[in-house]
């Protein structure tokens, strides 16, 4: 536990309420709060960030007369430091990267440039690139009225899965600016761009909003697309300049350097003003100090917004996943049923949700008829919901910057705000927990991609020869002219270009295949296909569901919940992608079992960890096949969360190629230590635990991009497997593996490899100095009862395998 810091009662002061009158606002909230000594007694950090003036300048005179009217009409007769400098940079033909926090006024430092350009050039054009649908259409609105208020005729139309024939015949021919997103640009433009000719050839400005959501495989995706975006746009004679802009992150200007292909100037100091917020984390209490197990993150969460929401403070609760969003907005609307608030005022928001019902929550939200809104990392982006005055994290997102990019979402129109997050009992929530002043003083991650690698680029090569033909000596955006030719003569051999002389003498390489490459590769997963889900009560669809996320939470009999209700899956159409479901009042809801299978494809690297024990650990990545396959599911009690049930689940495993780092334990080693062989894989299960929760930390990155199972066999391809089998059969050498999330891979892997022994060794130190007894969630996990009730400590069995090849004594 840290240290209870007292309350700064000035830092929200306002007139005391008279006794006929209501407590109402924060400051009514956290001295009550204060006073009680079962709430402030596990707030382990109290800070107050203090409040920032605006930093502001005349409007630029390079600004052309239209927009500068425009400006000054919406009461702007100055701007913030920032977006002056970032409208200079842009008007001297640099590329420009703005990351500056939420709220700061970010879409202006794109806007500006751009209808500057418009201004001058009633032929030109802009394209902008958001990451959801639902951030596309919000900015479409914002964007037209400006465009309106400056006297522009040029169009700004949305060009999407959503958008109608004609709309998109309008886009191509009048649109000054393209809205769309990477996954349309990529499959519904630059393929067809002599259909875009007028528009590629006077493209001015490539728009990237939202930068820090590209990463990994995505952002490796997108500066492929980029690449040939840059091709298309130069084959029209355009070259246009890149305007990025993303919320905080700790490498801007190299991330967005990396999808330009080309040195990206930086703007990252906000100008922008900001109130007072008020930063509190709050570990629940501990409820089982055996073992570890803290009161749910979810109903303290519960418990705290809706004293916000009874003070009538506008809040928004961040939840972990779809299912915890549902399960928190069902017992917000069962706290609050008694204060005769209206379903309608507390209301949910994530994935899944049909696009209609979205728009009108977020109106509802600008409006203020929404008191609360309850929502996944849906509403970190940029989507305008007006103003909120309090936030509320259940559970650490996984990474600082997504932590404060929820947390700006308070306070957004300056003003007093309070940003909480409500630790769980996860080994990384309790890390944060003893050490709370990492959420003020750590760095912000770094945002990584690799859009040199091979599968990546290979694939996005054939794409462009589609689109144009690759001549000899051409480079690709960044990749210089050799690679290219190595790669494209790969492709000749494999006959999926044809190489002929061209007029001057030079091989050139044409697309020759029948097959439309660019509907092969999907930038996002390897199939992003959604589901319906149909109420056959009303014959009517109520939403929608991603691949993956369908085989847990759309298997038949799983409790389907939507905007706080709940509904049965009575059969699921898996080759059509429907789901019909039933309305049901159940006193339960499900979540799903998954077993996860890693067979290694190809070792890139491996060797021996001697640690000065008489054994050494055998250590390794590479290429590998994780099998996932959803085997049952558990029925949940509401609000006591006791398990009540279990059913099986039968869809096909979901195959996933990706890199691991592994650590196999010889045989030798386990014989060290006096244990049997379920007690030794439980206790090995707990290390990967604690391996799983310092590898998020070292390497700074989200917990979910890092998937771990544990198998007790040794890390061996298949020719492995089959020697081992002709030699006598299989050993017990378990192997602990850390796995890509993310298919294909982001380059965890080699750097886990590289860390090898100091990660074991954090793993060692993170088990050593907890204070339970047998382990716990914060350590190596939950104990399993079988295990207990036999007498055997999963984390005294953890150490004493550490011990048995040198680490620890």
């Amino acid at each position: 536990m840290g240290t209870v810091v007292e309350l700064d009662s000035r830092a929200f002061a306002r007139r005391q309420a008279a006794p006929w009158e209501g407590a109402y606002g924060l400051s009514a909230v956290l001295n009550r709060w204060a006073g009680e000594q079962k709430i402030w007694s596990n707030v382990v950090l109290d800070e107050t960030v203090p409040p920032r003036p605006a930093q502001v300048v005349p409007i630029p005179e390079g600004v052309s007369p239209a927009v500068q009217g425009a400006l000054r009409r919406r009461g702007m007769a100055e701007l913030y430091t920032h977006q002056a400098a970032a409208f200079e940079l842009a008007a001297s033909g640099r590329d420009v990267v703005v990351a500056t926090p939420t709220a700061s006024g970010k879409s202006l430092c794109y806007n500006l440039p751009v209808l500057d350009a418009l201004a001058r050039r009633s032929d030109a054009r802009a394209l902008y690139l958001f990451p959801t649908k639902a951030l596309s259409r919000d900015q479409e609105e914002a964007l037209r009225g400006f465009l309106k208020d400056a006297g522009l005729d040029h169009g700004a139309v949305t060009y999407d899965g959503d958008t109608p024939p004609d709309a998109r015949r309008a886009a191509r021919d009048r649109s000054g600016v393209l809205i769309t997103n990477p996954d349309m640009l990529h499959t519904g433009v630059l393929p067809h761009h002599a259909s875009w000719a007028r528009f590629f050839a006077n493209l001015e400005y490539v728009v990237v909003d939202e930068l820090h959501m590209y990463r990994g495989v995505l952002g490796s995706h997108l500066a492929n697309v980029m690449r040939r975006l840059l091709r298309v746009a130069r084959f029209h004679g355009a070259s246009p300049r890149f305007l990025f802009s993303s919320a905080t992150i700790g490498n801007p200007a190299e991330h967005a350097s990396r999808l330009a292909g080309r040195e990206v100037a930086l703007v990252g100091e906000s100008g922008a003003p900001t109130g007072a917020r008020r930063v509190l984390v709050y570990n629940p209490p501990l409820v089982n100090a055996e073992l570890g197990l803290r009161q749910s993150s979810v109903k303290a969460s519960v418990r705290l917004a809706a004293e916000l929401v009874r003070a009538k403070v506008s809040t928004i609760v961040f939840g972990q996943s779809r299912n915890q969003v549902e399960v928190m907005l069902k017992y917000l609307r069962d706290a609050l049923r008694e204060d005769k608030l209206p379903d309608s005022a507390l209301m949910a928001y994530r994935g899944g949700y049909l696009p209609e019902q979205r728009r009108a929550i977020e109106r509802g939200l600008r409006e203020g008829e929404i008191q609360c809104v309850v929502a996944t990392n849906a509403l970190e982006l940029g989507i305008d919901i007006g103003s909120l005055q309090a936030v509320v994290c259940a559970g650490y997102p996984g990474s600082m910057a997504s932590t404060w990019q929820r947390f700006g979402r308070s306070g957004r129109r300056q003003g007093e705000a309070l940003a909480v997050l409500v630790t769980s009992s996860g080994p990384l929530d309790q890390y944060l927990a003893r050490d709370p002043r990492m959420l003020m003083e750590a760095p912000v991650e770094e945002a990584r991609v690799d859009p040199d690698n091979v599968e990546i680029l290979i694939q996005h090569l054939k794409c462009a020869a589609f689109e144009l033909p690759f001549e000899a000596g051409e480079s690709f955006g960044d990749v210089e002219p050799e690679p290219v030719q190595d790669a494209l003569r790969f492709l000749a051999d494999h006959r999926v270009v044809h190489p002929v002389q061209g007029r001057t003498g030079q091989t050139v390489y044409h697309w020759s295949t029948d097959a439309y490459p660019a509907n092969d590769v999907s930038l996002r997963s390897p199939s992003w296909d959604n589901f319906v889900i149909i109420d056959v009560a009303r014959s009517k669809t109520i939403a929608e569901m991603d691949f993956r996320s369908t085989h847990t939470m759309l298997h038949e009999q799983a409790i389907y919940q939507h905007d706080g209700a709940q509904y049965q899956v009575e059969r699921l159409d898996y080759e059509n992608h429907k789901a019909f479901v039933r309305r049901v009042e159940p006193d339960y809801y499900t979540t799903a079992m998954t077993h996860v299978r890693v067979s290694v494809l190809e070792e890139a690297a491996s060797g021996r960890l001697e640690l000065g024990g008489a054994q050494s650990l055998l250590v390794g990545h590479g290429d590998v096949d994780v099998v996932e396959k959803v085997v049952g599911f558990k029925k949940i009690k509401f609000h006591s969360h006791e398990n009540v049930g279990y059913g099986e689940v039968n869809l096909p495993a979901v195959e996933k190629p990706t890199t691991a780092f592994w650590y196999t334990f010889p045989e030798d080693a386990l014989a060290a230590v006096d244990a049997p062989r379920a007690v030794l894989m439980d206790a090995l299960a707990g290390l990967l635990n604690a391996l799983h929760a310092v590898a998020s930390v070292g390497l700074m990155m989200d917990p979910r991009d890092l998937g771990r199972t544990l198998v007790d066999e040794p890390a061996v391809g298949p020719d492995g497997h089959a020697a081992r089998a002709a030699a006598g059969g299989r050993s017990f050498e378990p192997t602990l593996y850390l796995y890509d999330s993310v298919a294909g891979g982001i380059g965890l892997a080699p750097r886990l490899y590289e860390e090898q022994e100091s990660l074991l060794r954090r793993a060692h130190h993170l088990m050593a100095r907890c204070g339970c007894q047998e382990g716990c969630p914060s350590c190596v996990g939950p104990v399993a009862p079988h295990i207990q009730a036999a007498g055997w400590s999963r984390r005294a069995v953890a150490l004493a395998l550490l011990s048995a090849v040198g680490l620890g004594g």
